[in-house]
């Protein structure tokens, strides 16, 4: 079983299309047995509130539908519970750490070090590029599943 949590500031734009575009992608592969794909904040601004809805808008777009997904925040007890936390950007690197203090397994990873490339996913929140940002994520969900399904073989 791998166990995914994507990370971003407020669980309603960048971390949720992940954890939707990974579920979706996992499905499709028929390995969703095989996962536990889940998002949440580093912050405590936007908890309860449901995707934003040009996030929404995008992953419908793609056939996606996040309509029960509501933000939630990261606990301390949530490293325990997941093996990956993909983080959209540094400033939520930066975040996790206040949560995590130290990372001793080394599960903390930016979801577009699986690319290669390492850089921040796109933050649709500042941009109204919701497009740029699905596509960032995406790409980093694709490479880190490639990653995974080899550990599954």
């Amino acid at each position: 079983m791998h166990r995914i949590m994507f990370v971003c500031h407020g669980n309603i734009c960048r971390s949720p299309m992940a954890e939707f575009i990974m579920k979706n992608m996992v499905k499709d592969e028929g390995l969703s047995e095989s996962f536990l794909i889940a998002s949440s904040a580093t912050s405590t601004e936007e908890i309860g509130n449901p995707v934003y809805p040009p996030a929404q808008r995008e992953l419908a777009r793609h056939g996606l539908f996040p309509t029960s997904k509501y933000a939630v925040q990261l606990k301390k007890s949530d490293y325990d519970k997941y093996d990956i936390f993909a983080v959209m950007d540094e400033n939520n690197l930066r975040n996790i750490k206040r949560i995590f203090p130290s990372d001793p397994q080394g599960k903390v990873h930016k979801l577009l070090e699986y690319t290669g490339s390492g850089r921040d996913v796109a933050d649709p929140w500042y941009s109204g590029d919701f497009e740029t940002a699905y596509n960032d994520i995406l790409d980093g969900c694709k490479a880190l599943l490639d990653k995974l399904k080899e550990e599954l073989l």
